[in-house]
């Protein structure tokens, strides 16, 4: 009998913390490493799409469009009645779009966002639940589901949380990098309230994303992070994923740290190191 999917959703309420970049590279890891050879889900849920495009390039995200392939916005609009369209069930597989397979098995496979998922926002009744209607009927095919989250309180996060296990939060040791964090205190306390709260839905932990060891104005934001976190007793990693020009240059090539062109090895062994952190918390 195979271990249910870990569904676990990166997410923060202050942007530009890294979080399609993470994401990205923790799918690759448990993928194209032997160690690993695990099968993976990278469900985008920012209308920005930039996991897609990491993932798959900007020409083949722009033969999805072209071609109307199914997106994570049809996850959520597959209800929607219009007077030129009735409702139909959105078939899962359809949304499904395969990035690469490795002969033992292993796997990355991608839900791709695209920008009209905003329009979802402006209508979000009776939408929260369809996204984990959707993931309940493929998970058994899956060991890691990865839910890249929009840095916004939306309809999004409700359907991100109804998915998910686990949420993991990366936070950028910056000025103003707890900005975020009382927002998503508050966020997951609601949505736990709520009549369709999820209250198996467990924090794997904050990770410091992007860290330099700057000082002093990394070590203050990293103190006031741990302040917060021990007050809501959250975990907060003790692997840092460091700062790299590595990181955006794989995004270009399409590569994760470890086989992006000139990437220094230390870079990649620190982020193995979180990773293995990372599946302990979350029991892959």
């Amino acid at each position: 009998m195979m271990d249910m999917a870990k569904c676990v959703s990166l997410i923060n309420m202050k942007g530009g913390v890294g979080k399609s970049t993470l994401a990205v590279n923790l799918a690759w890891q448990f993928t194209g490493l032997k160690k690993w050879n695990k099968r993976v889900l990278v469900i985008d849920l920012d209308p920005q799409f930039n996991a897609s495009q990491y993932l798959i390039g900007v020409q083949k995200y722009q033969q999805i469009l072209s071609n109307q392939i199914p997106t994570v916005w049809d996850v959520f609009e597959q209800m929607t009645r219009t007077p030129s369209k009735t409702s139909k069930q959105l078939n899962p597989k359809s949304v499904l779009y395969n990035v690469v397979s490795f002969p033992d098995g292993s796997r990355i496979d991608l839900i791709p966002s695209r920008l009209e998922l905003a329009y979802s926002l402006r209508n979000p009744s009776q939408k929260e639940g369809l996204l984990a209607q959707l993931v309940s009927k493929i998970e058994d095919d899956y060991d890691l589901i990865l839910l890249d989250c929009a840095p916004t309180e939306s309809v999004l996060t409700t359907a991100a949380y109804l998915t998910s296990n686990f949420i993991l939060v990366p936070v950028k040791p910056e000025y103003l990098s707890t900005i975020g964090l009382p927002l998503l205190v508050r966020s997951i306390d609601e949505f736990k309230a709520a009549p369709y709260g999820n209250n198996n839905l467990q924090l794997a932990g904050i990770v410091f994303n992007h860290a330099s060891n700057y000082s002093p104005e990394e070590k203050i934001s990293k103190t006031e992070v741990r302040r917060m976190a021990a007050k809501n007793k959250w975990y907060v990693f003790k692997s840092e994923v460091s700062y790299s020009r590595s990181y955006p240059k794989g995004a270009r090539e399409g590569e994760p740290i470890f086989r992006t062109s000139y990437a220094r090895w230390k870079q990649a062994f620190r982020f193995a190191a979180f990773a293995d952190e990372f599946a302990g918390r979350i029991g892959l």
